[in-house]
């Protein structure tokens, strides 16, 4: 977990920052203790606001944009979803230095999921299975569809090969690079997603699903929304799950054996490219990537 920065060109971001922030936009909080809090997340700094509020503000410029769509599509998607969703309170604007927008949105108790101990995968798995069917089911009538702004989650795999293979290189002498290409090109031979697109997530790593009293409670971090193929949304299956509640999730699911191989690919992808990036300034993202990635070759 980490509170500095882990980008080169993000903006200084700290406590005082958030409280001119505050006071200068939202008087009406400006008394709030404020508090950093340490995320594995990497493209928002989080600080909490009181005892029942989290202040996010973006760490890059391209990411921004996510901001916005958490505004309007959040508060109608999260009645629908059977696991609790950190919705929206009030839209900053830029000031006191910082150049984007930011947010407030509601705390949610709990643990990451990366840390915090699930008393039955099992049942996690399950949960997380229903929450997806419900997500899946909504009317995707006005969504957005994937682009470089929410990194594409939810178009064909195709388009992280060059990435991907850039990351096996960099890679070269701390993975088995032989065996992430060999997955890397399996993934790539499954038949693409040729029917509706469908709500996703976008990012549902360990980091942005919450545990609470032993059980999987709420899905935070909604930048990667968006309308595409599932397949995205199983990368939990590898970064979180073990073998048998990995078939559990596969299995209540109802995956077709083309999305599964798709959504392997997913997870190796995001925990390729995110091992070189982050190996030394996000240790916790960096170990999440390299369970996926053992995970990955041991299932493929």
């Amino acid at each position: 977990m980490t509170t500095g920065k882990l980008h080169a060109d993000e903006p200084d971001i700290d406590a005082a920052l958030v409280r001119r922030l505050v006071r200068g936009q939202f008087p009406h909080w400006a008394d709030l203790p404020i508090e950093a809090f340490a995320s594995a997340g990497t493209d928002n700094a989080i600080y909490r606001l009181g005892d029942d509020m989290a202040v996010r503000l973006p760490r890059l410029e391209r990411v921004v944009s996510q901001i916005e769509k958490e505004q309007r599509w959040l508060p109608v998607l999260a009645p629908h979803l059977p696991l609790a969703v950190s919705l929206p309170l009030a839209a900053g604007v830029p000031a006191e230095g910082f150049p984007w927008p930011w947010s407030i949105y509601r705390w949610l108790p709990g643990e990451s999921a990366a840390t915090g101990r699930l008393d039955d995968p099992t049942e996690a798995a399950r949960a997380l299975a229903r929450f997806l069917g419900a997500l899946q089911a909504l009317d995707t009538a006005g969504g957005p569809v994937p682009t470089a702004e929410n990194f594409r989650r939810g178009l064909p795999l195709a388009h992280r090969d060059a990435a991907t293979r850039r990351a096996i290189g960099e890679l070269e002498g701390r993975v088995d690079t032989r065996a992430a290409t060999a997955a890397w090109e399996a993934a790539l031979h499954a038949p693409d997603w040729e029917r509706a697109p469908v709500w996703i997530h976008g990012d549902l790593l360990p980091g942005n699903l919450l545990v609470h009293e032993g059980r999987l409670s709420a899905v935070i971090d909604w930048g990667g929304l968006g309308v595409g193929d599932p397949a995205v949304d199983l990368i939990t299956a590898w970064s979180l799950f073990s073998p048998g509640s990995r078939e559990v999730f596969r299995s209540a699911l109802d995956v077709d054996e083309a999305t599964w191989a798709r959504g392997r690919g997913w997870a190796l992808s995001i925990a390729l490219i995110a091992l070189p990036y982050y190996w030394d300034t996000n240790p916790a993202f960096a170990r999440v990537a390299r369970r996926t990635l053992d995970e990955v070759l041991a299932d493929q």
